[in-house]
């Protein structure tokens, strides 16, 4: 596979599509794979930085993307971190904004971001894959969703110490023009912000795992409002100076990642508190048959990190995640639940 093949131009406008492993289209073997995560980030969320750490995770998407000259590139924002996939040619521009987030990450925020960077054909090399489909969230905000397994395999990768970038010796500042946190934290209105990650096992097929995920969302989708975490009628500005349109606002609510296929389910809802009983049954069940793994996480709030491109100020992207830890604190549930089973399993 070259790198002439390019990555998937259509856009599903429907999320469940994408939980259809057909739709996904694997990126060329030279393809870059770069992925960054807060290092002990629910310790500075326990510390009531959860705004810092989401911005730090962030951090990389504007940074790369400015140095680019084009966020038409895939990647996801993940709470902690990020990751990102680019074409070969932009071996030099990804290891710069890598080197640079890491940088500002330690000297502006006191947070320690890992850094890594792999190959496409590395990840191949172990059994894994990377393959990409679009979400189009609305006519001018689209996302990349990712599959194959191969973002989960290098993250344990990164964690483990391989396929770090060392730092450079003259770090430059990270350009991230477009990066804020214009919004107050956005108050369930159901219940219960849930931040939740759902994850199949190696030999969970992905028609399988489609099937939960469906059962997942049908749950969720059953809410007047399918669950959204904004508030479609208003925003509270952080300065307090600005005001929104009632037109203008739902534009920016509807442009949010609230949904996201990740090798996995990623989702920010607001749900009532029968709609997460409900689904955490459903899960409990499913990993008790060995089938996935999850975390999940509940909160009062919802945080927004936004980018707006310089370039193209229409396509602006909002970032979610829970308040009182989200993503982070989600991983955290299902990292103690797997290592428990392992150690009952070695105890028998």
């Amino acid at each position: 596979m070259t790198s002439s093949h390019a990555e998937p131009h259509r856009a599903y406008d429907e999320f469940s599509l994408l939980l259809d492993p057909d739709v996904y289209e694997p990126l060329p073997d030279d393809w870059l794979i770069g992925l960054t995560d807060v290092v002990s980030s629910t310790a500075a969320i326990g510390q009531g930085r959860y705004e810092d750490v989401n911005y730090a995770g962030a951090a990389i998407i504007a940074a790369l993307g400015n140095a680019w000259g084009s966020f038409d590139f895939p990647f996801v924002f993940r709470g902690d971190g990020a990751a990102f996939a680019l074409p070969p040619h932009g071996l030099m521009a990804a290891t710069s904004a890598l080197r640079q987030v890491a940088s500002f990450a330690s000297t502006d925020l006191d947070l320690t971001l890992r850094v890594g960077l792999l190959t496409v054909r590395e990840i191949r090399a172990a059994g894994r894959d990377v393959k990409i489909a679009r979400y189009a969230a609305s006519e001018k905000a689209t996302y990349a969703m990712f599959a194959g397994g191969g973002l989960k395999w290098a993250e344990q990768q990164i964690r483990n110490g391989r396929y770090l970038v060392k730092p450079g010796r003259y770090p430059t500042r990270p350009d991230l023009t477009g990066l804020s946190c214009d919004w107050a934290p956005f108050p369930s209105r159901q219940g219960e912000i849930l931040s939740l990650l759902v994850e199949p096992r190696d030999h969970t097929s992905p028609e399988e795992f489609a099937a939960l995920a469906k059962r997942v969302l049908a749950v969720f989708d059953a809410a007047p409002r399918r669950s959204y975490p904004i508030s479609a009628e208003n925003a509270v500005p952080r300065d307090g100076a600005r005001e929104v349109s009632a037109t203008a606002w739902p534009e920016v609510a509807s442009n949010s990642d609230f949904r996201k296929f990740d090798d996995g389910l990623r989702l920010t809802l607001d749900c009532t508190l029968e709609q997460i009983d409900s689904v955490e049954a459903i899960l409990t069940a499913a990993r008790a048959r060995g089938e996935i793994d999850f975390g999940l996480h509940r909160q009062s709030h919802a945080l927004m990190t936004c980018l707006v491109p310089s370039g193209r100020p229409d396509s602006h992207l909002h970032f979610l995640d829970g308040m009182g830890g989200g993503y982070a604190k989600a991983a955290e549930m299902m990292e103690e639940v797997a290592l428990a089973q392992v150690a009952r399993a070695v105890a028998l």
